[in-house]
């Protein structure tokens, strides 16, 4: 996060995380359309049209003395370009994981997460992060509360969890809002959260 009090800026960086094809740039999509900017989403595809490196975008908001300007990217999934999701995740402030639900792809979603955790060794544990259980509209899904018990989510600090179908954006706008909420949690008491952070989500 990058706090620009004479400019009265401030810069958070959002990243979508988890395995191949579980909707992150999908999620992302569903993001922008929903505030009218799809337009600006920026992505480097290969000519299947999946994400080679990343997606990205940034949503602008302005209320009376503050503009927060949120850096949105999302992860290539795909294990072949894995040495471009470090980079991808540098610098950022709050990780979205986009699980897939499906039964048959468990074992990828645990894969993802443990890859992610590497990353961040002990201190995954204080990040803000937001856990979606995504294609939520198909069948035989896997128990959610499984997987949670699993990556021992009752040990991180700053954690949530939701449900949504990113093709039809149902649970994207309300993961984003606990997402910002997260991050903003340990700044209450400044102008930003206190006077504008209200109408920043609702805008």
């Amino acid at each position: 996060m990058i706090i620009n009090a004479l400019d009265k800026t401030v810069n958070i960086k959002i990243v979508y995380f988890g395995p191949a094809l579980s909707g992150k740039t999908t999620s992302l999509k569903a993001l922008f359309n929903h505030f009218g900017k799809i337009h600006e989403v920026k992505s480097i595809e290969n000519s299947v049209n999946r994400t080679l490196f990343f997606d990205y975008g940034t949503l602008t908001f302005q209320n009376e003395q503050w503009e927060l300007k949120i850096h949105v990217y999302s992860t290539t999934g795909q294990d072949f370009y894995f040495i471009t999701r470090p980079t991808t995740l540098k610098a950022m402030d709050g990780i979205i994981f986009v699980a897939d639900s499906q039964k048959t792809v468990y074992e990828r979603n645990i894969i993802s997460w443990n890859e992610l955790a590497a990353y961040y060794k002990d201190t995954i544990e204080s990040l803000p992060l937001m856990i979606c259980f995504n294609k939520q509209d198909l069948p035989d899904k896997f128990n959610s509360m499984v997987f949670l018990d699993e990556i021992k989510i009752h040990e991180y600090q700053s954690a949530d969890v939701n449900y949504t179908i990113a093709v039809n954006g149902d649970g994207i706008i309300l993961s984003f809002e606990t997402m910002l909420k997260l991050i903003f949690k340990d700044l209450t008491k400044s102008e930003l959260i206190s006077r504008g952070g209200q109408h920043f989500l609702n805008s």
